[in-house]
C-alpha cells in the first residue's frame, strides 16, 4: 500500500540501488486503494487521485517503470494515464469488464497488463484471460503466480504447477505464445483469513524465490517495509527493508548459474 510518497521513494531507491549493482531491471509498485480488506476499518491508500500524483512522482524520481493493481472498469483509462503497467488482483482474474477495459485501455497507451493467478484457478485456466485481453487488443501480458488455496488459511506454491503455467500456450490467440511469468514472492506466504489481518511467514520469502528463480521464472515480485510491524497493509508477510539487497544477490547468483 502507499501509505505516503516519502516511504514509497525511501523503500523504491532501496530496491533500485539493487538492482542496479546486479544488473536487474526494477519495476515500482504500490496500491492506491487496496480493496480486498478482511475489515472496513483497515487502512485502504490514499484514493486514486491522489495514489496516481504518487505514482508518477515515484516514476520521476526513480527513473523506473511504475505499475498499480485496478478494481473497477472506471480505473483503467485513468490509470493508465501514468502507469507503465495495470495489476489485476487475483480474486478479480475473471472479471471480464475489469479484463477489457484494463486491455482497451492499455492498447490505447501502449501499456502492459499484468494479471494475477486466482489462488483457485489451475494454470491452464489462466489462459482464458489472457484471451479476453487480447479479445480486446492487449497481447503484452504477464501472469502473476502467487499461491494456490489448500484448505482453509494456507496458500501452497505448486511448482509443477509454476512449469505449467510458465509453459502456458496461448498461442491460438495471441502472437506472444507463452506470457512471461512473475513469481510472487512475498504474498505467497500468506495466511489467509487468520484474523482481522492476514497472518503470514515472511521468513519463508527468501526460499521461495530462490526456488521460483531456479525455475525459471521472468520476474519476481516482493514487498518490503523498513518496519513490517507497523505496516498498514500485509505486515505480516513483507520483507524487512534491510533485508532486499541480501535476497537480490542469491537470487541474481542463481539466475547467473542456471542462464
Amino acid at each position: 500500500m502507499f501509505e505516503s510518497l516519502d516511504l514509497g521513494l525511501e523503500v523504491g531507491r532501496v530496491f533500485k540501488q539493487a538492482c542496479d549493482a546486479l544488473g536487474l531491471a526494477y519495476i515500482f509498485k504500490a496500491s492506491f486503494d487496496k480493496a480486498n480488506r478482511s475489515s472496513v476499518a483497515s487502512a485502504r491508500g490514499p484514493g486514486i487521485e491522489q495514489g496516481l500524483e504518487w505514482l508518477s512522482a515515484a516514476r520521476d524520481e526513480l527513473s523506473v517503470p511504475v505499475t498499480t493493481d485496478i478494481h473497477e472498469p472506471a480505473q483503467a483509462g485513468l490509470v493508465a494515464r501514468v502507469v507503465d503497467m495495470l495489476q489485476i488482483p487475483a480474486f478479480l482474474c475473471r472479471q471480464t469488464d475489469l479484463l477489457a477495459a484494463a486491455g482497451e485501455a492499455a492498447a490505447e497507451h501502449g501499456r502492459a497488463v499484468s494479471v494475477k493467478k486466482g489462488q483457485f484457478l489451475s494454470p491452464r485456466e489462466m489462459a482464458g484471460p489472457v484471451r479476453k485481453l487480447a479479445e480486446v487488443g492487449c497481447e503484452n501480458v504477464l501472469l502473476i503466480e502467487r499461491g494456490t488455496f489448500f484448505g482453509y488459511h494456507r496458500l501452497v506454491n505448486d511448482f509443477t504447477g509454476l512449469g505449467d503455467l510458465l509453459e502456458l500456450d496461448c498461442s491460438a490467440f495471441s502472437d506472444k505464445g507463452s506470457p512471461p511469468v512473475c513469481f510472487d514472492v512475498t504474498h505467497s506466504t500468506q495466511l489467509p483469513g487468520s484474523g482481522e489481518q492476514t497472518g503470514g511467514r515472511r521468513e519463508r520469502s527468501p526460499l521461495l524465490a530462490n526456488a521460483a528463480t531456479a525455475a525459471g521464472v521472468h520476474a519476481l515480485f516482493i514487498e518490503a517495509h523498513p518496519d513490517p510491524a507497523t505496516a498498514m497493509s500485509d505486515g505480516a508477510t513483507q520483507l524487512r527493508l534491510d533485508e532486499v539487497a541480501g535476497v537480490l544477490e542469491r537470487v541474481a547468483k542463481i539466475r547467473e548459474a542456471i542462464a
